[in-house]
């Protein structure tokens, strides 16, 4: 088990790497986590780094293709920081990515605290704190060169791939009317259009809002007001370079774009 120096240095080299642009091979067998507790530990110390207030959360791998494209049999939660920000429409740089993918997402932004308790909450239980919907673009990387050999306590202390996000407006619609299973969002890229599937992101988006809620809860933490969750792309992840724009059209539920620099 790793006492709080290991995991205070085995959070240091993520973030140095990050910051630099720069990957590892793995961490050193000293400071490795083994299993997703100390995976979540150490990516609890990566929270500490941030001067600003915890913007939110994501969840890698709630599709079969995100799975397959991190090698992990399930969804990993990981924090998004303040800092880690593009504006809509805004430019992304490409420095130091070499995961280098776009994925459309589907983002609740909560309206009151998720209240803390040891029984699992419902997807109901959850939306009933949400306050509004989002268009979301992720662009994930990993500190890890081969990401898909790290493996999942180590992907989970690299803040599951967490690195940048980008979030559009607040839906104007009845979002809670919509059978978000079923919608299909176009993404255009590169004068090619790309159809995505709300029931690519874990079965339904707010199922999968609500397994990130219960992923905390074990952890003893919980869903604060004003605090996003990304839910996982609803299309596999899309190959970005330089000079690229992406554009998703969530329909009624509105549009968000990022360009890469």
């Amino acid at each position: 088990m790793l006492d709080n120096n290991q995991i205070a240095a085995a959070a240091k080299v993520l973030n140095d790497h990050w910051h630099a642009g720069t990957k590892l091979g793995a961490l050193d067998g000293a400071i490795r986590p083994h299993g997703r507790a100390e995976g979540y530990a150490v990516q609890a110390e990566l929270e500490k780094t941030s001067r600003e207030k915890l913007f939110g959360w994501k969840i890698a791998a709630t599709s079969e293709a995100g799975q397959k494209h991190i090698n992990v049999a399930g969804p990993l939660a990981g924090r998004i920081l303040a800092e880690t920000l593009i504006a809509d429409g805004g430019t992304a740089s490409m420095k130091g990515n070499a995961m280098r993918v776009g994925e459309p997402e589907y983002a609740f932004r909560m309206a009151r605290d998720l209240a803390p308790r040891t029984t699992p909450y419902s997807v109901q239980e959850v939306l009933d704190v949400v306050g509004t919907l989002h268009p979301a673009i992720e662009i994930p990387d990993s500190r890890f060169a081969d990401f898909t050999s790290a493996g999942e306590a180590q992907l989970i202390a690299d803040n599951a791939c967490a690195h940048l996000f980008v979030l559009g407006p607040a839906t104007p619609a009845d979002w809670r009317a919509i059978d978000l299973v079923e919608e299909r969002p176009t993404i255009t890229l590169r004068g090619e259009r790309y159809t995505g599937h709300g029931k690519n992101v874990l079965g339904d988006p707010r199922a999968a809002l609500a397994w990130c809620a219960n992923e905390l809860r074990a952890l003893g933490l919980t869903l604060r007001a004003g605090e996003v969750v990304t839910t996982g792309t609803c299309h596999p992840p899309l190959p970005i370079q330089a000079g690229d724009m992406f554009a998703a059209d969530f329909g009624a539920i509105g549009n968000v774009s990022v360009k890469f620099a």
